[in-house]
């Protein structure tokens, strides 16, 4: 039987972290719904939870999203190419209902495609959502109508995604709901979400990362394993935990998690890879011997040069670029004065992998928007960050809408876009610095000054260090042991801990 002292120490819950009164941007934006969070206001007793007003508020951005496709839904994807452009409503949705032979009822994977791409060159479950969608989708009128449908039935079930990636980032940090409305409000989020089928691998990474949070790492890792099997990206947040485990000494939960990764991946893919492998490994071929394409550094060299780098060139050095990157994280994370934030790292790495790619699609935003929420919860920043995408999605439609119309020259011309990857590049560095400086100086980690050690980390949150490197082994000498509950950074709290 646990002891009273046990037992009032369990049941206590610490009160939530309110951005209004740390953060002057939150503050200064809930000016729009009435103002700050009062001291005597009575949190908890209403059925509008945290949970709930952000989800609704994700599905409402979503629903505005959908309107913003409004141009092109109604003909810019059917016919006068350049209007889907000039407009900003690009989906590849329609378009591939048609060209990867859903609209025909061909398999993927299994069925030879007519045309250049003789294969759906999209990982196992991605291309399983595509066909559901294709069988939700009613048969009968025009293509434009079928198209039209698919898009509809496609954005139906994505949004279920966003529903689910809104939830996991708000009970990701349990006394940080508040942070979900990073995600709920981003710009970018409602721009891009139906313009391909990301927010799937992204609704199963952030189920994820709620699953490590709460100390499942064999959940943990199932759900990784089929957020990579939806899409290659996820799989570098191993690395992130790989580093994090070593520095704490958790290498049994790394295993489960790993194990749990592998298993899950190779039940989706096996029954696709074993007989059908030329259909399979479509998606990874494709992204080998892709060339250099939109929104990448290698872009503008390649457009700015006589004789551009050839595609195993640029490959080589990406994968170069990006082993340096992670080298480059693992030493932070060892050397760092205290262990980095699981979401902080699995931000950098990330946004590594974006940053060095040889392309850019503009919904990869997508993929960082939860981390960032996560990583680095401040509205300036955030807002900064997304400010600078918003105009490379805009920059991306331009440029094609000038590609599109001849002789008339209507957009934004190849150097203009090239100032718009610029932006877009120097964007996601700046929030990368912001991640980095947080890292180095733990007590400017806003989630760190409110009290918290590692809130997504699980079984890393308050665990002991057993191997550190450089001046990380010899922490300040006012630092309290681990085996003490409180967090020694920062100002002392209201509760009169020190933080």
């Amino acid at each position: 039987m646990p002891s009273a002292e046990t037992t009032q120490s369990s049941v206590h819950e610490p009160d939530p972290v309110r951005p209004t009164k740390d953060d002057e941007v939150a503050r200064s934006g809930s000016e729009l719904i009435g103002g700050p969070l009062g001291r005597f206001a009575l949190v908890g007793t209403s059925w509008w939870t945290p949970v709930r007003i952000i989800v609704l508020v994700a599905i409402g951005m979503f629903a505005l999203g959908l309107v913003q496709k409004a141009p092109c839904y109604n003909g810019g994807w059917f016919y006068g190419a350049g209007s889907q452009y000039t407009h900003a409503c690009y989906s590849d949705i329609p378009h591939l209902y048609q060209g990867r032979g859903f609209a025909d009822g061909l398999v993927p994977y299994f069925d030879r495609l007519p045309g250049d791409m003789e294969y759906l060159e999209y990982p196992v479950l991605t291309g399983v959502f595509m066909e559901v969608a294709s069988w939700l989708t009613p048969d009968g009128g025009s293509a434009q109508t079928q198209g039209q449908w698919y898009w509809f039935v496609n954005a139906g079930m994505l949004m279920v995604c966003a529903a689910v990636i809104a939830v996991c980032v708000t009970r990701t940090h349990a006394r940080r709901p508040w942070d979900g409305l990073l995600v709920a409000l981003a710009p970018a989020f409602a721009l891009t979400a139906t313009i391909n089928w990301d927010l799937l691998a992204v609704a199963l990474t952030a189920a994820a990362m709620l699953m490590w949070s709460r100390g499942r790492p064999l959940a943990f890792g199932v759900l990784l394993g089929l957020a990579t099997a939806a899409k290659l990206y996820p799989v570098v947040l191993l690395g992130a935990l790989l580093v994090l485990c070593w520095r704490a000494g958790k290498w049994r939960d790394f295993g489960r998690a790993l194990g749990g990764t592998a298993a899950a991946w190779v039940v989706v893919n096996g029954p696709v890879m074993v007989p059908a492998f030329d259909g399979w490994s479509k998606f990874y071929r494709f992204s080998k011997e892709r060339g250099v394409d939109f929104g990448s550094f290698w872009l503008i060299m390649a457009q700015n040069s006589s004789d551009p780098l050839s595609t195993d060139t640029v490959n080589t050095l990406g994968t170069l670029l990006m082993l340096l990157c992670c080298v480059g994280v693992a030493a932070l994370t060892l050397t760092a004065p205290r262990r980095p934030r699981f979401a902080q790292l699995a931000f950098l790495l990330v946004a590594a992998f974006i940053l060095t790619n040889k392309v850019y699609s503009p919904q990869y935003v997508l993929w960082l928007i939860p981390l960032a929420a996560l990583a680095r919860p401040k509205w300036r920043d955030f807002l900064i960050w997304q400010a600078c995408e918003v105009m490379y999605f805009l920059g991306i439609w331009m440029y094609l809408a000038y590609t599109t119309s001849g002789d008339a020259h209507k957009g934004l011309p190849t150097d203009g876009y090239h100032w718009a990857i610029g932006v877009h590049l120097l964007g996601t560095l700046y929030l990368c610095a912001m991640v980095v400086r947080d890292i180095l100086m733990p007590e400017r980690d806003p989630v760190r000054k409110a009290g918290d050690d590692d809130p997504s980390g699980g079984v890393l949150d308050q665990a002991p260090d057993v191997f550190v490197l450089g001046a990380g082994a010899y922490p300040p000498k006012d630092a309290v042991p681990f085996e003490s509950p409180q967090v020694e950074w920062g100002a002392p709290g209201a509760d009169g801990r020190s933080l």
